[in-house]
């Protein structure tokens, strides 16, 4: 498609280790269109940071690409020279971080970390600070121009997460890759850092890869959706379609599990039995079934993620028929 911005296809990493290679991403696949948000879901350990750094080309030194390719805009990223892939970073393709308290150098101002991520800019450095605290009065931080001399200390968790969120958009990216942005705040701030995503996202007009693991977060914020468990991809489609009608036994339990759900009070919180499988030492056939009330047989093969309708795709073999008609 012309309007598809960023393609992962097939893609599969592993992490050599003393215990062998570890599993960490199995031929993943799915695309982010210009100007729509794609969330990514799924447990800790499920391979959402693993596909982050792979799209950046930030991985450790024991990470090896096995097979498939990170298309973006056309060019196959893990094919590109290190000097275009820094020119990419940044410029291209930005991130937020999760930790807000993390991100910024102690030790410099706001205005002066904000004035060297322009360093491309040929702009006066008077016209970058006017660009940086143009940038803090778009993610709502009041007086802008006098808090660009303060420190990372002088802001709150919240602020610092919004400053992070400018920093990220000063290049105007065509892609921002926010890594659970709203995990570290409370729930009035998640609310407002969602809101503010929204709004910017509309104002420049660019993509969002936006992971996390809070349900509720990716219903109010996503076009997209796409489920992940131990590496691999189990469900992806339209946010209405997966929330209202999963697929997958594991998106059930999932929002099963959200909080947001449960409408009776329980002394115990509802959670997934098992564990998340070793991935140095994977089990056959499909890698959810010891954790699955609805397995059979048939489990003991590996079900293909397979097109149940238009846009939504789940690999499970219960969905064998459905999409086969």
């Amino acid at each position: 498609m012309t309007d598809t911005l960023l393609e992962i296809d097939r893609l599969s990493v592993d992490y050599e280790t003393a215990r062998g290679d570890l599993k960490a991403l199995r031929d993943i696949s799915f695309d982010i269109r210009k100007g729509e948000i794609v969330g990514i879901v799924g447990e800790s350990g499920c391979g959402k940071s693993t596909l982050i750094s792979s799209i950046l080309r930030l991985t450790a030194p024991n990470t090896r690409f096995r097979q498939g390719e990170v298309r973006f805009k056309g060019q196959d990223l893990l094919q590109l020279p290190e000097r275009k892939m820094r020119d990419l970073r940044g410029a291209d393709i930005s991130i937020v971080f999760q930790d807000p308290m993390q991100t910024h150098n102690p030790v410099l101002s706001i205005g002066q970390q904000m004035l060297d991520i322009q360093h491309r800019s040929k702009a006066s450095k008077a016209e970058k600070r006017a660009r940086a605290a143009q940038m803090l009065g778009a993610v709502g931080i009041p007086d802008p121009e006098a808090r660009l001399d303060q420190f990372p200390h002088e802001f709150s968790g919240g602020m610092r997460q919004r400053i992070a969120i400018a920093m990220a958009l000063m290049s105007e990216p065509d892609l921002l890759i926010a890594d659970e942005p709203t995990t570290a705040l409370d729930a009035t701030l998640e609310v407002q850092i969602i809101e503010r995503l929204q709004e910017l996202q509309q104002e420049f007009n660019c993509a969002i890869l936006f992971i996390s693991h809070h349900l509720g977060v990716i219903a109010e914020l996503c076009d997209r959706v796409v489920v992940m468990y131990a590496g691999a991809v189990v469900e992806s489609g339209e946010v209405r379609e997966i929330f209202h009608d999963p697929k997958h036994p594991y998106t059930r339990r999932l929002i099963d599990c959200d909080p947001g759900h449960i409408k009776e009070r329980a002394r115990v919180l509802p959670t997934i039995p098992g564990e998340v499988p070793d991935l140095a030492n994977l089990p056959g056939g499909c890698i959810f079934r010891d954790r699955c009330d609805l397995a059979t047989a048939r489990c003991v093969e590996v079900p293909p993620l397979a097109k149940l309708k238009e846009g939504h795709h789940a690999a499970c073999w219960l969905n064998h028929k459905e999409a086969a008609e």
